[in-house]
């Protein structure tokens, strides 16, 4: 856990400072007319947090093996037009969404990181594996379309 929670840690303060020195059009700037901005891929990651918050939170109490419900990334990043959001008001909300996850998964007693989940690939998998695949997830968007590699 407390890798996942420290290379988190990291996250929240690497992101804002270098995402904050882009200009509104760098963040703007579609690699390909069918691929995300930086802002886009950032919208992505807080609409990942926003589904796994409660991921975190039900496993540990709900029926197990807890079932993970899919999400139509293209849509939710299309329906929520982070592309004419400014870009600080993205960063704001992944910020703020993605310290609540920090102080929630820090509280996740160990035996309950054990605890099982079925993926949407139908694999079960542990709540400690959740959370760390939701860190690399934010790690490999963040490497790849939003900071390229500077985090």
């Amino acid at each position: 856990m407390e890798n996942a929670a420290e290379r988190l840690k990291h996250l929240l303060h690497a992101v804002p400072e270098q995402f904050g020195r882009m200009s509104e059009a760098e963040v703007s700037e579609r690699p390909m007319p069918d691929k995300w901005s930086p802002k886009e891929a950032l919208g992505h990651l807080c609409d990942s947090a926003v589904n796994n918050l409660p991921r975190f939170i039900k496993i540990q109490y709900e029926k197990q093996p807890y079932v993970l419900v899919p999400y139509d990334q293209d849509q939710w990043v299309a329906l929520q037009d982070y592309q004419n959001t400014p870009a600080e008001e993205i960063l704001n909300l992944w910020s703020g969404l993605n310290n609540w996850i920090l102080k929630a998964i820090e509280k996740i007693p160990a035996e309950k990181l054990s605890f099982p989940c079925v993926t949407v690939h139908q694999e079960t998998k542990s709540l400690q594996w959740l959370i760390d695949d939701y860190v690399e997830h934010m790690e490999y968007h963040l490497n790849r379309q939003i900071l390229k590699n500077n985090v």
